[in-house]
C-alpha cells in the first residue's frame, strides 16, 4: 500500500452500524448525525492517511478505501492537502481537506495571499459585477483539483480509488459512486465551500459529479469571495441550501478576512453555537455573520486560548476569539447525547 492511501481496519463495533445508508439516503439535510460524523473527518483530517481510514472505519465506514492527495510548495506559500474516503461498497464519497493549524491561520488569512482575483466561470460573474474570491484559497484548490476530480470519476465508475496493489485486502467496489460531500474545518473549509461552488457552477464539466452531491458541511469556515461572488452563489439551489456552515461561539476565523482587506461575504446556510454549558445550543442564523471592522481586532483573539486555560480569567467575553476556532470545540458542540463522542462512549 501506497503512503498516500489506507483501507480501514474493518471494526465489528462501528458508532454508527448503519452510517452507509444513512450517508446514501439522508432523511433531511442537514442532518444533526452526518454534521457529527463530517466534523469529526475535518478534525482527523491534521492526521495522516491511515488515521482518517481508521477514524472514518470506527465511526462506521467500515473497510473504507482513503486517498490523500496533496500539493505543497512552500515559496508559493501552497499546502492543498485533501482525503478522499469511499466506502467499501463504493456507493458513498467523503472529500475532506485539511486545514491549516488553529495557532497560524489568521496570520495565513492576513498575508499577501489575500488579494482577491477574479473567476473565470459564467455563471458567478459578469462583465458588471466580476466575481472575485481569495487568491490563496483559489490556487490552492486548483492545485489539487484535477486529480481529485480523476478519482471521483473513477468512483462514480463503480470502481476503485486505490491504486491496484496485489498485496492489499481489498474487495472491489459493488456500486457506482451515489452520495458524495465534501468538507473540512478552517482552511480546509474555504477550500470545500469553493470547489463545490466550481463543481456546481461550472456548466456541463463537472456534471457527473454534481449528480451525487449531496451537501457540503464546514467547519469554522473564512469568507472565501466578494459580494458578486457571495451573491450568485446564494441564487444556485444547491449552493445556497445545501451548503451549511457551522460556526462555533466568537470564533473569529469566520469574520475574516477584515474589512481592511477587501469585500468578503458568505454564502449558504449558516448554524451557530452559543455555549452555555450543557445547555449550549445550535440554530439557524438568518443573516450572515459578517468582516471584521480592521485587523487590530485580531490582536485580541489569540489572548483567548490563554484566558481559557486560567480559571479567573477563563469566563472573559471575547468578541473574536481564537480558542473558539479549535476543532475540539466544535466536536463537542455537535456530539449527540449518545454517543458522547467519536469513540462510542
Amino acid at each position: 500500500m501506497n503512503d498516500d492511501a489506507a483501507i480501514g481496519p474493518g471494526r465489528p463495533d462501528p458508532v454508527y452500524p448503519e452510517l452507509e445508508r444513512g450517508l446514501a439516503d439522508p432523511a433531511l439535510l442537514p442532518d444533526r448525525a452526518i454534521a457529527f460524523v463530517l466534523c469529526v473527518c475535518s478534525s482527523y483530517a491534521y492526521g495522516d492517511v491511515d488515521t482518517v481510514a481508521r477514524i472514518m472505519d470506527r465511526l462506521g465506514l467500515t473497510r473504507n478505501r482513503c486517498r490523500m492527495i496533496s500539493e505543497y510548495v512552500d515559496a508559493l506559500f501552497l499546502t492543498s492537502t485533501a482525503y478522499l474516503i469511499q466506502s467499501e461498497d463504493g456507493s458513498v464519497a467523503i472529500l475532506c481537506y485539511r486545514g491549516t493549524p488553529p495557532t497560524s491561520v489568521v496570520t495565513w488569512l492576513t498575508d499577501f495571499q489575500i488579494e482577491p482575483v477574479t473567476i473565470d466561470v459564467p455563471a458567478l460573474s459578469d462583465e458588471k459585477h466580476p466575481a472575485e474570491v481569495h487568491s490563496g484559497f483559489y490556487r490552492n484548490v486548483r492545485s489539487t483539483r484535477s486529480r481529485i476530480v480523476e478519482l471521483l470519476e473513477k468512483a462514480i465508475r463503480g470502481e476503485s480509488i486505490l491504486e491496484p496493489d496485489p498485496t492489499a485486502e481489498e474487495k472491489p467496489p459493488t456500486s457506482r459512486l451515489k452520495a458524495l460531500y465534501i468538507t473540512g474545518h478552517s482552511l480546509g473549509a474555504a477550500s470545500a465551500a469553493l470547489l463545490a461552488a466550481l463543481l456546481v457552477a461550472e456548466d456541463r464539466t463537472y456534471e457527473t459529479i454534481r449528480d451525487p452531491l449531496k451537501a457540503v458541511y464546514t467547519y469554522g469556515s473564512p469568507m472565501i469571495g466578494n459580494a458578486a461572488f457571495a451573491n450568485a452563489c446564494d441564487k444556485n439551489d444547491f449552493l445556497r441550501d445545501n451548503v451549511f456552515r457551522y460556526v462555533y461561539g466568537h470564533d473569529v476565523v469566520p469574520r475574516v478576512p477584515p474589512k481592511a482587506s477587501g469585500d468578503f461575504r458568505h454564502f449558504g446556510r449558516e448554524y451557530r453555537y452559543t455555549p452555555a454549558g450543557a445547555n449550549g445550543q445550535w440554530h439557524e442564523s438568518k443573516k450572515p455573520l459578517g468582516q471584521l471592522h480592521n485587523v487590530l481586532q485580531l490582536a485580541t483573539a489569540p489572548l483567548a486560548i490563554l484566558t481559557k486555560g486560567l480559571t479567573r480569567t477563563r469566563n472573559i467575553p471575547f468578541h473574536a476569539s481564537l480558542s473558539d476556532h479549535f476543532p475540539q470545540y466544535y466536536l463537542d458542540a455537535l456530539a449527540p447525547t449518545r454517543p458522547r463522542s467519536e469513540f462510542g462512549r
